[in-house]
């Protein structure tokens, strides 16, 4: 038996995955004996900073935990809050959310695809470099990114850390000649998003099979996006109170990332767990474009996320288009919110998936406890099941090069949230 070694690659600033961390990788022979992706992200404290807060305060705090995904945190607790006080802010309002909403998947999935992901797939390094050679397809994704923000912007009074929404509402409605304009760029834009769920589809991507269990939220009506009950592939069909019967979170030894499990097991959440759960909820014209393609849904390849992001930026550019198409201006843009004693819980569709919201409220409207499930740390587990099979699949005898590259663009396709630092890939291997 040979001696083990130990090899360490470092890859510097791997901006296209957001956070620091490593994967250490132990093999004897062809068999992965030991697989640890580690996190090391420093403890960020975000749920003590909002005990002692008012309610009013705490959509404007929890947006700043995530500089490309803050409607999604405080979409989840204005939902919260109002689940709690038993407050019905009316049908204008929870439209408008939606296209807010909407604006965020539009912005974070077309970043994803074209500036992280698509790279990646066409052998690049960075979108820089991939932009050399195909401008158009860089353009495209800025200009659905661009967009996206803009309808943030039309709501939040900025995209980055919008300040416009409160608890019951909206502090202000937009104009009806800046909804207008908007609607007219939407509406332009439905070609480009079509163009490229099928470029997507074009794409010659990884093949694999894999078992794993798809978990989201699921409407009655609608494609989950701001409501919905907890729903699973095997089965599961829960209120959002209910997630804590089902998913429990725990620390490992070589990660500052908590894991979550679904009874026990890793799960997937996110755009391809959702359309896994979802696909009959989409519209006629995006399922249209989805059956030419000839792919079995559910997917069970990981790397079908890029065309469910796809999917779902085509759903948000047509959605967004319908709820602004007969723009009005309400009487008063929210209804005031009088606190209520109790947990306040809800969960929506952030871009990267499902997000889990509690917040023990007092009879002074402060916060007791808060706590906050985020989609990454729910794929954490999903992601190194996928890296040992990836790698399996490949060949644990494959060289530094090929398995560093092939565990990268694993790990982005799932487009995991770990900081907003750049970091460093630190692939160890020990070989048996």
């Amino acid at each position: 038996m040979s001696k083990p070694r130990n090899i360490t690659i470092n890859v510097p600033v791997l901006a296209r995955v957001e956070g620091e961390g490593a994967l250490e990788i132990h093999s004897r022979g062809r068999e992965i004996t030991a697989l640890s992706l580690r996190i090391f992200e420093a403890p960020r404290l975000f749920e003590k900073f909002l005990e002692g807060r008012d309610f009013g305060e705490i959509p404007d705090l929890v947006a700043r935990i995530c500089g490309i995904c803050p409607v999604a945190y405080q979409m989840t607790a204005v939902h919260a809050f109002e689940r709690l006080f038993g407050l019905d802010p009316g049908g204008w309002v929870r439209d408008m959310r939606r296209a807010l909403y909407c604006g965020e998947w539009m912005q974070s999935h077309a970043l994803h695809i074209h500036l992280l992901a698509a790279p990646d797939l066409l052998g690049y390094d960075n979108a820089i470099a991939m932009a050399q050679d195909h401008p158009e397809i860089v353009r495209r994704g800025l200009v659905l990114q661009a967009l996206g923000n803009d309808l943030i912007r039309l709501f939040g009074g900025r995209s980055v850390h919008p300040v416009g929404v409160r608890v019951g509402g909206f502090h202000h409605a937009p104009d009806r000649s800046d909804v207008a304009e908007l609607h007219v760029r939407l509406t332009a834009a439905v070609p480009e998003a079509e163009a490229l769920l099928r470029w997507t589809l074009a794409l010659k991507l990884p093949e694999t099979e894999q078992r794993f269990v798809s978990v989201g939220l699921r409407h009655p009506a609608e494609y989950p996006m701001n409501e919905g009950r907890l729903a699973s592939s095997t089965g599961l069909d829960a209120g959002v109170a209910e997630f804590e019967r089902h998913f429990s979170e725990h620390q490992v030894d070589h990660s500052t990332a908590l894991y979550c499990l679904f009874r026990g097991k890793p799960y997937l959440v996110g755009p391809l767990a959702r359309v896994n759960l979802n696909l009959e909820r989409l519209p006629a014209a995006v399922r249209a474009v989805l059956d030419e393609s000839g792919i079995a849904w559910p997917s069970r390849n990981p790397f079908h996320s890029i065309i469910a992001r796809a999917a779902e930026t085509y759903y948000s550019v047509l959605e967004a288009a319908r709820i602004l198409k007969d723009y009005r201006v309400p009487g008063a843009p929210y209804v005031p919110a009088v606190a209520v004693a109790g947990a306040a819980i809800a969960a929506t569709e952030a871009p990267r998936g499902t997000l889990w919201h509690r917040y023990d409220v007092g009879e002074d409207g402060c916060m007791r406890r808060a706590r906050i499930v985020p989609p990454t740390s729910q794929n954490q587990a999903r992601i190194e099941a996928d890296l040992r099979q990836s790698i399996e699949a490949l060949g644990v005898d494959s060289s530094d090069e090929l398995l560093r590259r092939h565990c990268e663009m694993v790990i982005r396709s799932y487009d995991p949230c770990i900081s907003c630092a750049t970091h460093f890939l630190d692939l160890r291997r020990h070989r048996a």
